[in-house]
């Protein structure tokens, strides 16, 4: 991959753009959190060829609204749980509209 490659990368949600370091200081959280939410199966972040943890923005997304959850009292395995069946849910809901959007367009033709 070349720096072009990379650079037009960065719109990309699933680009794994940023440390471990850069993620958690902008999250406003510890390394340690980071790691604990990877333990939980929240997130998985890539790894570099050295070894190191990268996260995309939409690992980011997820991690906030984890911390979000713990920072208001939810224990950090319940919030992972919850933070997943909110993802499933959205998920889901997109793709009913989709369906819908089909049959609507079916019935009309």
């Amino acid at each position: 991959m070349t720096a072009d490659d990379s650079f037009n990368r960065l719109d990309d949600d699933d680009y794994p753009a940023y440390t471990m370091g850069r993620a958690a200081a902008m999250l406003g959280t510890t390394q340690g959190f980071l790691r604990a939410i990877g333990e939980a199966k929240l997130i998985t972040p890539l790894r570099s060829q050295g070894g190191h943890r990268r996260y995309s923005r939409y690992q980011l997304r997820i991690a906030a609204r984890a911390r979000e959850l713990v920072d208001g009292g939810t224990p950090i395995e319940a919030a992972c749980r919850i933070v997943i069946l909110e993802d499933q849910l959205e998920e889901a809901q997109r793709i009913n509209a989709e369906y819908r959007r089909t049959a609507k367009g079916a019935t009309t033709d």
